[in-house]
């Protein structure tokens, strides 16, 4: 479990990152900056820090930032409240991404360009995304990504967020875990 000082700490370091892609945000957004560990409590290994700009029943649009090497682990988004799972699209804003999908049933973990994280994965079909380049996702696919040395701010923009229903690889893991006050 996250303290209150961890979330304050991360959501800070989050927002040098933000200015470094030329991200503008509001005091609220600033403020608002979620951190996800998924509960494993190593959020700066396992997690990503988020800002949510609008999540609708048709259209959601947010902005991520993945610390060096930080990885958002393996998962696919469900089926939820009789909709189709999400269709997303991530635009590297800064830094380099790699992102694993199950498009190429072939791909092996040992053609992949960064270490395996702490977590499960079954899917290693890896494409880089530089600032400006951009890859959809459809739902039910399953994914993950990963920032390079530098770090990375992703945006992402999609149909409704029900994040608190993906489907994760690796049991362990908790979309929305609590905080503790310190």
């Amino acid at each position: 479990m996250m303290k209150q000082s961890e979330v304050r700490e991360m959501q800070q370091e989050a927002l040098e990152y933000y200015e470094k892609a030329g991200i503008v945000l509001t005091e609220k957004e600033k403020e608002n900056i979620e951190v996800a560990d998924l509960g494993l409590g190593m959020v700066r290994k396992v997690g990503l820090e988020i800002v949510t700009y609008i999540n609708t029943e048709r259209v959601c649009a947010k902005e991520m930032v993945l610390l060096p090497y930080q990885v958002c682990p393996e998962h696919k988004h469900v089926p939820t409240n009789g909709q189709a799972g999400k269709e997303e699209t991530f635009r590297c804003r800064w830094g380099k991404v790699y992102l694993y999908t199950d498009t190429d049933k072939n791909a092996k973990k040992e053609d992949i360009h960064i270490p395996l994280p702490p977590t499960d994965v079954s899917v290693f079909d890896e494409t880089i995304l530089l600032p400006g380049e951009q890859f959809t996702i459809m739902p039910e696919t399953l994914h993950w990504f990963a920032a390079g040395e530098e770090g990375a701010v992703i945006s992402e923009f999609s149909t409704r967020s029900t994040d608190e229903t993906d489907w994760f690889t690796d049991p362990r893991l908790i979309r929305a875990p609590e905080v503790e006050n310190d």
